[in-house]
């Protein structure tokens, strides 16, 4: 097993000495660590890829400053592209869980989620200027 035999090579390095049970220890922590079921690794790729498109991050950042709904008509002026690009944008931020959306007569309303404002202010806490 290549990978345990670089861990104990690794051990050995850190330790002075390594035996089988430093290795079989140090396994056991890592496995410990939550990465996540598949679900939850989906769940949160999607809204990763989501913000990953400059129109779908421009429209985050829109609706995050906004503290509160905004509708399409008064997102457009804010990026260059068309009225169709921007609810389609909005509704991938919508199916990703990043956006919540909701019909007022004729006009659709957007907001950002709890968890699309976690991702935009985790982003903000990690620029170094």
């Amino acid at each position: 097993m290549p990978q345990s035999t670089r861990l104990r090579r690794y051990l050995e390095d850190e330790l002075g000495e390594c035996c089988e049970e430093d290795v079989d220890q140090r396994l056991a922590e890592l496995e410990a660590f939550d990465l996540g079921d598949d679900d939850r690794v989906e769940t949160d790729l999607g809204a990763l890829s989501a913000l990953a498109n400059d129109t779908r991050y421009r429209l985050g950042r829109a609706l995050h400053a906004a503290d509160g709904e905004l509708c399409v008509c008064e997102l457009v002026p804010l990026v260059d592209v068309s009225e169709s690009a921007v609810s389609h944008a909005l509704s991938t931020l919508a199916e990703a869980g990043v956006v919540t959306k909701r019909k007022d007569g004729r006009w659709r309303m957007y907001r950002i989620t709890p968890r699309g404002t976690a991702l935009l202010v985790a982003l903000d806490g990690t620029v170094s200027r």
